[in-house]
């Protein structure tokens, strides 16, 4: 900055010069070019000054202002997440009060509430963390497709596929559920054909290749990607999360609607 204010203030000078001896000091004595060169630098450098401070004093304000944003944001999530942990424990007991007044031969009904309970346990405790064991993300994935798979009607075919080499690295926690959750949302329910549900994880080297399809009814061929928060809201996460590192794809299609992520884990 110094270097550019000399570098001025000797380009200053045959201007200065000029404007003296024909409009400012006519017919009066000159100051000499050293006299000038003083005077430019000086001018000049007191308004670098000026506009520098002004400068930091607006920028200092904007990042002030942002960092008072963030800190209301980030505080307003805090509350919407302990508000959402009312009280878990409770919640426990009540899920295991209920396990034990449902009648033994009811098995199909007690695993369910097991899978709900171990669910639930993941969300609350285990997903406090910015990142977690994918051999844990995908347990979680799995509960839920025993839960949906239970709810749905048997006509419905689950293939879920994790390739031998998705282990041993982490990624952020419930990062595919709402994609899963979609897929079983808008799966179709014709007699006619095979509804299916296909949920596939593989990894090439540093990339995590997550793929989620199933098939549909008609009725749904207006498209399915903007219906709800749920997507949205992993597509956002993902954005932030990933920056520069994912790429999705959507086959939109009459009757499939796939999903394709990849996910570069370093």
């Amino acid at each position: 900055m110094l270097a550019g204010i000399v570098i001025a203030a000797f380009c200053r000078v045959p201007l200065a010069s000029f404007l003296n001896r024909h409009y400012f000091l006519v017919g009066r004595p000159q100051p000499d070019a050293r006299a000038l060169l003083i005077s430019s630098f000086l001018n000049i450098f007191i308004w670098v000054i000026f506009m520098v401070t002004g400068k930091l004093a607006a920028d200092r304000y904007r990042l002030q202002q942002y960092v008072d944003r963030v800190e209301k944001e980030k505080s307003k999530t805090e509350l919407d997440f302990l508000n959402a942990q009312f009280n878990p424990h409770f919640l426990f007991n009540s899920i295991n009060s209920i396990y034990g007044h449902i009648d033994k031969q009811n098995a199909t009904a007690r695993n369910m509430l097991l899978t709900f309970s171990e669910m639930l346990r993941y969300q609350l405790y285990e997903c406090n963390t910015e990142t977690i064991d994918i051999d844990k993300e995908i347990g979680y994935l799995r509960n839920y497709v025993i839960m949906q798979k239970a709810r749905k009607e048997d006509s419905l075919v689950v293939e879920l596929y994790v390739g031998e080499g998705v282990k041993g690295f982490s990624i952020a926690p419930l990062m595919f559920i709402a994609f899963v959750e979609n897929a079983f949302k808008y799966v179709g329910n014709l007699e006619e054909k095979e509804n299916k549900v296909v949920i596939c994880f593989e990894r090439a080297g540093d990339t995590l290749r997550f793929r989620c399809s199933n098939t549909r009814e008609r009725i749904y061929a207006d498209g399915i990607r903007d219906k709800g928060i749920g997507i949205s809201n992993a597509r956002r996460r993902m954005a932030l999360l990933y920056p520069g590192k994912h790429a999705l794809q959507i086959a939109d299609e009459e009757d499939r609607y796939e999903i394709l992520i990849n996910i570069q884990l370093s």
